[in-house]
């Protein structure tokens, strides 16, 4: 274990409601050093057929050495303030490597040039410091200042309402496409295999500092605006008596410069509670997918784009893609 300072390039220690993080570049020349991103990858996802590579080609794949990869890790102070790095500690972590855009130019000019950013992570018993946008924040000063790069791209699932918001509203991310079922078989903790993986094409532009204007919904939550209505129903979920937003009507060819699309408030919670043999309860969340993949295909191909993501300042907190007509429909 290898108590830190914090002040070394590729270092940085942030205080987050009273407790000390350190953000670091992995830099280990040590193949067993990489096995703790794994260990946590898989303590979230919980999907141990899906795998990082072995310790000996993450470590070959690190920048710092012979690839293109980069990974950070996100330590914990221990109950006495010190700061070390270890696989105990590690609370967080982001993986990601660099490629290009255009296929046929390949790598033969530096503007072709993107990072792509695989996995963001954070342990469960420490999502409530905010580590997720802090992690994209870290990423975003290496790409942008160590491998020279000024695009990042990721997907997210796009019923997921707390990177949807990190994503879209707070870093102004770009989506470039909706993608259907893009990861196959793929299961565990935030995935369920009867409904089907889509997922958010994403760039980040880090040339451009984005500042969104305040969000306020209270002109625009009417029928005329809002194309999927929901109700609240009442259900025997996995874990007993819950309420969840089911889709009552959507209205995909509305005809609108501005148009809300609504999303339920915690969808990874939505999948675990409706996981149970009711199929009338097991089909809320695939109504969600199969009903917003219309939306998003359809008003994507209208030539809408999404310039927002906004919530409601009344409680239940409702969620909405903000999705403005301001193109020609895509072919």
């Amino acid at each position: 274990m290898k108590k830190i300072s914090g002040n070394r390039p590729g270092e940085k220690i942030v205080i987050l409601k009273g407790r000390r993080f350190l953000f670091r570049v992995e830099d280990s020349d040590a193949p067993a050093d990489y096995l703790k991103y794994e260990e946590l990858r898989n303590a979230v996802w919980r999907y141990p057929q899906d795998s990082l590579p072995g310790g000996r080609n993450m470590m070959c794949e690190n920048f710092l050495h012979d690839g293109s990869s980069l990974y950070i890790g996100v330590f914990a102070e221990d109950e006495h303030g010190v700061l070390a790095v270890s696989g105990e500690r590690l609370v967080g972590f982001s993986y990601g490597f660099a490629g290009y855009k255009d296929k046929e130019l390949g790598f033969r000019t530096p503007d072709n040039l993107q990072f792509y950013s695989q996995y963001n992570a954070v342990r469960e018993d420490y999502r409530g410091f905010h580590l997720g946008i802090e992690i994209k924040e870290f990423q975003r000063d290496q790409v942008r200042d160590v491998f020279g790069l000024d695009t990042i791209t990721c997907t997210y699932d796009p019923l997921t309402a707390v990177n949807a918001y990190r994503n879209i509203r707070h870093f102004g991310m770009d989506v470039l496409a909706y993608r259907t079922d893009i990861y196959g078989e793929f299961g565990g903790l935030l995935n369920r295999l009867d409904v089907p993986r889509d997922r958010l094409f994403i760039s980040w532009d880090l040339k451009k500092e984005r500042r969104r204007p305040e969000c306020d919904l209270r002109n625009w939550l009417g029928p005329e605006h809002c194309v999927i209505e929901i109700d609240r129903v009442k259900v025997c979920g996995k874990s007993g008596p819950t309420e969840l937003e089911a889709i009552r009507e959507v209205r995909p060819a509305m005809d609108r410069d501005l148009l809300l699309v609504e999303i339920p408030a915690d969808f990874y919670l939505m999948l675990q509670e409706t996981d149970v043999e009711d199929e009338n309860v097991r089909r809320i969340p695939v109504d969600w997918r199969m009903k917003t993949r219309q939306v998003f295909q359809t008003l994507l191909g209208k030539g809408y784009e999404v310039s927002d993501f906004c919530l409601t300042k009344s409680t239940p907190r409702r969620y909405f893609y903000v999705l403005e007509r301001t193109g020609a429909p895509k072919t």
